[in-house]
């Protein structure tokens, strides 16, 4: 049913079966690494590209959800599913055989709350049983894309993030698990006028506060009804500004906060400034490490709300700003 200005919470609710994450060596290499299911040191996966790498990963990310889920890719009625690259051809080229129905996603590195919520309602809308929901990025193919080729060896600037190499997957169902997604809040765009393209937490913090913000005005809940509200990569910097927009709006989240773009690296050791990005970033966080804690049941429920940066090599090189975008999932355990 349809709750406050943007939210639902699912009359007919909708599970998660099974997950999978795949991630690269640095990924690997982070305090993150015994909560993934599989760590590829090539970070070309035996691919000729970085491009056709990162289609590997993510349809190796869906064929082990699958496998963990014990269920065949027939049995799914529909995929949701995206990536960073123009045109998604990450998310074509992984599943263009895999005979599927799908609709192709774009929600920048929010695309994991994107695929998860239209998963869920349509689950919960009874068009399915099964649904899978994944998305995935690659170190490579986004510095090529978006910034610079990492043959340049450019400077990075302490604001910038370093793009996640993995992906990760879900299985949506309607048939009982032990994590349920209670509900959803679907964000709008908010636009800030930052133009610095190393610096995406400041672009997508006001989205994410503004989503976090009207789930709670929406559920007429405080922030302590959550365990965590889990961001996806607003990493040090975004998540300054994030924590400082919601204590203006009497929201404080500080104590419950986690950001996955700040959790899946360890700086110091590392060297990513202010922490992860990337589709994957938050997607493999979820998937390992937060589900982790949610079948352990050290968590009863979370507010998963993935950020995104919505800018392409067009709009960057016509000087445009970087508008964001962030949607938030309602994950609770049984």
């Amino acid at each position: 049913m349809k709750q406050g200005k943007q939210s639902i919470l699912f009359e007919k609710t909708p599970y998660i079966r099974s997950c999978a994450s795949i991630v690269g060596k640095k990924e690997g290499e982070g305090p993150l690494a015994q909560f993934f299911d599989k760590i590829i040191d090539d970070p070309t996966f035996g691919e000729e590209t970085w491009e056709l790498a990162e289609s590997r990963f993510q349809l190796e990310a869906l064929s082990l959800a699958l496998k963990k889920g014990k269920i065949k890719k027939e049995d799914l009625r529909y995929l949701f599913a995206g990536d960073l690259q123009g045109q998604i051809t990450g998310t074509t080229f992984a599943m263009k055989d895999i005979g599927i129905p799908i609709f192709g996603l774009y929600g920048a590195c929010s695309t994991m709350g994107e695929s998860l919520s239209l998963a869920a309602m349509t689950v919960a809308a009874g068009y399915a049983d099964e649904v899978g929901a994944l998305t995935s990025s690659h170190l490579g193919s986004a510095e090529k894309n978006f910034r610079f080729p990492l043959e340049y060896g450019n400077q990075r600037p302490l604001s910038s993030t370093w793009t996640v190499t993995g992906s990760g997957a879900f299985i949506v169902s309607s048939s009982q698990g032990s994590v349920k997604i209670k509900g959803i809040t679907t964000g709008v765009i908010k636009d800030y006028g930052v133009k610095d393209s190393m610096n995406m937490g400041a672009a997508m913090a006001p989205a994410a506060a503004d989503v976090i913000y009207q789930n709670l005005q929406d559920m007429d809940w405080q922030p302590e009804e959550y365990d965590q509200i889990v961001t996806g990569d607003l990493g040090s910097v975004g998540r300054e500004i994030l924590i400082k927009l919601l204590k203006d709006n009497s929201y404080d989240i500080s104590k419950i906060h986690m950001d996955c773009g700040m959790r899946i690296f360890d700086d110091e050791t590392q060297d990513t400034h202010a922490g992860g990005s990337g589709c994957a970033c938050s997607a493999v966080t979820l998937a390992g490490y937060c589900m982790d804690k949610l079948m352990k049941k050290e968590w009863h429920r979370i507010l998963f709300v993935p950020t995104g940066a919505l800018l392409s090599t067009m709009s960057f090189n016509e000087g445009q700003s970087v508008p964001g975008i962030a949607h938030a999932v309602i994950l609770e355990r049984q």
